[in-house]
């Protein structure tokens, strides 16, 4: 980093009416602020962002559903994992309906939802054919790599 570009920045910052400049140049963060005492700066971190998500709504069908297929204590049942870090979503669309449910039915291969990552949408699909019992994962909400995302029934 150019110490006379810093000294630039703060110039331009004190001749102006702005209070804060923050500048992200290949991977490096610069934040000048005139109440501030100090300059920050930082090298490339990986943060996972939060975005506010819309208020789940229960509907008496989903909750008959999940009262009737619940997990059995002392029952093996098989893991669906993230195979990477994204965003998980139950549906191809915010209007469309889920690919499963929790009482589904599911092939080896069906599609049980969409990780997205980088902009990109994944198909996560199940590799054994059963019965969904659970969905510990809920809708819109970030997913790490390797997160148990379903238990499966098989069959």
């Amino acid at each position: 980093m150019d110490i006379n570009y810093v000294k630039k920045l703060v110039r331009l910052l004190e001749q102006s009416a702005v209070d804060e400049i923050l500048i992200e140049e290949e991977g490096t963060k610069i934040r000048v602020a005139k109440n501030a005492p100090q300059i920050v700066q930082t090298s490339p971190v990986s943060v996972p962002m939060s975005v506010p998500q819309p208020p789940v709504v229960a509907n008496a069908e989903a909750s008959k559903a999940e009262a009737t297929h619940t997990a059995k204590p002392g029952a093996t049942y098989h893991e669906v994992k993230s195979p990477m870090v994204g965003t998980f979503y139950r549906s191809p669309a915010p209007d469309a309906d889920t690919y499963v449910d929790v009482g589904s039915a599911v092939q080896k291969g069906s599609v049980l939802c969409i990780i997205e990552a980088m902009k990109l949408m994944n198909e996560i699909e199940s590799d054994v054919s059963g019965r969904v019992v659970k969905i510990l994962v809920e809708n819109a909400q970030p997913v790490e790599f390797n997160q148990t995302l379903f238990l499966i029934e098989p069959v």
